[in-house]
């Protein structure tokens, strides 16, 4: 087993043993309540859910998802209003996670302070992508639960501090999987296709909406085997892993978006298979 993977495990562990499920009046909610985690909630059907002093979207059925991002603070206060009128408060804890460093040199100047005509680009690129991560609908794809999209070494990890060039920069906010150029990508879940483009830093991208605003993003692909507005069935072949945008080689950045909140894809999959 990998050392990230016993990491992560033992987050998990912690969590599940103290607060992965709890039912307290008009919730249930279980799930990885961690920095990085997403969690599914059920309430009675027609109830509304207010998370930290906002709505989400509750699905006629009653079941709902939170996601909680890198940095989301340890309290957690979920208010469920019923059908008759009454409401509950509900207060969970977040556990929290240690985060690596990860130092890569070696990358274009260009790709680490980029100029002024870039940045104009990538603030374009980044305002594209938050309107297609931005769809919130009934749709549950999810469910399906979720497999890797390509199996290789983890060359990166979630939530990890980046050092390029010698240069603080953002955290990392995917998994990083190393993999041949041309290597089949895999859909995780099912879903709707809802971005592709070349952008600046993470070259051919493509995004897939899993429903009530959950979202896979997948960067630096080779080529992009479906067009906005396909849906895709999990294990559907919808890219090719490449080396575009700012890499030092060939692997596939697998994100996942609720909302605002950046997770932690390595939660919802098991351990990486490996060829026997």
């Amino acid at each position: 087993m990998s050392t990230w993977f016993k990491r992560i495990a033992a987050c998990c562990v912690l969590v599940f043993s103290q607060c992965v499920y709890a039912e307290t009046g008009a919730l249930s909610l279980t799930g990885n309540l961690i920095q990085g985690g997403l969690a599914f909630g059920q309430v009675d059907p027609g109830s509304k859910v207010r998370v930290n002093g906002q709505w989400v979207r509750v699905a006629t059925s009653g079941e709902f998802i939170l996601g909680f991002g890198r940095d989301y603070p340890p309290d957690l206060s979920v208010i469920v209003q019923a059908n008759d009128g009454s409401v509950h408060s509900h207060a969970f804890k977040i556990a929290s996670r240690e985060y690596d460093i990860q130092r890569i040199d070696g990358l274009p100047d260009k790709q680490v302070s980029p100029g002024p005509e870039a940045m104009q680009r990538i603030r374009r690129d980044s305002a594209e992508i938050s309107v297609a991560r931005s769809l919130n609908d009934d749709r549950m794809d999810f469910k399906s639960g979720f497999i890797w999209p390509v199996q290789g070494r983890i060359s990166g990890v979630y939530g990890s501090q980046r050092i390029l060039n010698g240069l603080s920069r953002r955290p990392h906010f995917g998994i990083d999987i190393a993999a041949p150029v041309g290597t089949p990508v895999l859909a995780p879940s099912p879903g709707l296709v809802t971005f592709v483009k070349d952008m600046y830093f993470s070259g051919d991208t493509l995004v897939i909406d899993h429903g009530q605003n959950l979202s896979s993003s997948f960067l630096h692909l080779h080529k992009v085997l479906v067009k906005v507005g396909d849906w895709v069935e999990q294990g559907q072949p919808i890219a090719l892993v490449g080396a575009t945008g700012r890499v030092t080689g060939p692997h596939l950045d697998w994100r996942m978006n609720w909302h605002e909140q950046r997770l932690d894809p390595g939660l919802l999959v098991g351990e990486m298979p490996t060829d026997k």
